[in-house]
């Protein structure tokens, strides 16, 4: 079967990086009923650079959208990695987003746009979802946004 998904990927000219290895005393993904929870991705591009910087010193909103969204498509890969196809998912049910910001920033819900925008345009209707964005004095590896995800899962 054609995953509809990765069609609709490639219609954005977006590719799928390979999922994130776990680099601690975690899994990526657990797969439960048909819950999927993704751990927290950080803000790695394709080409495995961290999007690093904290909001409101280094770097824009729109560069923190731009992480956002990369932590989205990290999700994705994840979800790739543990369902085989991404047309499995049913629903995006949660997204919790932490933006490495200056204690006076107070957009972290347009930076986590990034990711929310990215599930909707990859998913449709699918991707939309409940939400917390939340600032924090720091992530790992000095990065800009991690995202975390809880999906509903369809078929076998």
């Amino acid at each position: 079967m054609t995953d509809a998904v990765l069609a609709r990927l490639s219609a954005l000219n977006l590719t799928l990086p390979p999922a994130p290895a776990a680099v601690a005393n975690y899994v990526p993904y657990l797969l439960t009923g048909d819950l999927l929870y993704v751990s927290g991705q950080i803000s790695r591009a394709g080409d495995g650079s961290i999007l690093a910087g904290r909001l409101g010193a280094d770097l824009t909103v729109d560069q923190g959208r731009e992480a956002a969204a990369a932590c989205a498509l990290n999700i994705l890969a994840q979800a790739q990695a543990a369902l085989g196809r991404l047309d499995r998912i049913a629903q995006v049910i949660r997204l919790t987003g932490y933006v490495n910001a200056t204690p006076d920033f107070s957009d972290h819900p347009l930076v986590i746009n990034g990711a929310s925008d990215m599930m909707v345009d990859v998913l449709g209707e699918a991707g939309r979802h409940t939400r917390v964005a939340i600032g924090v004095a720091g992530l790992p590896a000095g990065c800009a946004v991690e995202v975390d995800a809880i999906l509903r899962v369809a078929g076998t």
